[in-house]
């Protein structure tokens, strides 16, 4: 079993910046994807990135060059750092854990952008 405990969410204007956190417990396997998604009230869960234990990341196109995803392997723990946010990235936050034959869910952060 592994544990995901996000944090970081709140309440940004426009144009401000969020650090999320997502630290991992558990039994914790060396190899893992670990990754960031978002869904907005109405909406589909979508993607915002994702990170490997290497460090090999992929973005979603909109939000390339405002985000960066990272991790800390020796405290198992990932962050997203975003900026400019926009009121249309007002959404929860979920943290994801992925390894071979296992995927965890963390409980989400509410990130609340007003224009």
């Amino acid at each position: 079993q592994v544990q995901l405990v996000e944090s970081g969410g709140g309440l940004v204007q426009a144009g401000g910046s969020l650090r999320l956190s997502c630290a991992a417990s558990g039994s914790i396997f060396s190899i893992n994807v670990m990754g960031w998604y978002r869904q907005a009230p109405g909406k589909q869960r979508e993607l915002v990135a994702h990170i490997t234990e290497y460090g090999g990341t992929n973005y979603a196109d909109s939000v390339k060059g405002r985000f960066t995803i990272s991790r800390d392997n020796a405290k198992n723990t990932m962050y997203l750092q975003m900026n400019s946010l926009k009121p249309e990235e007002t959404a929860v936050y979920y943290c994801r854990y992925v390894t071979t034959g296992y995927d965890y869910w963390g409980q989400g952060t509410q990130v609340t952008v007003s224009s």
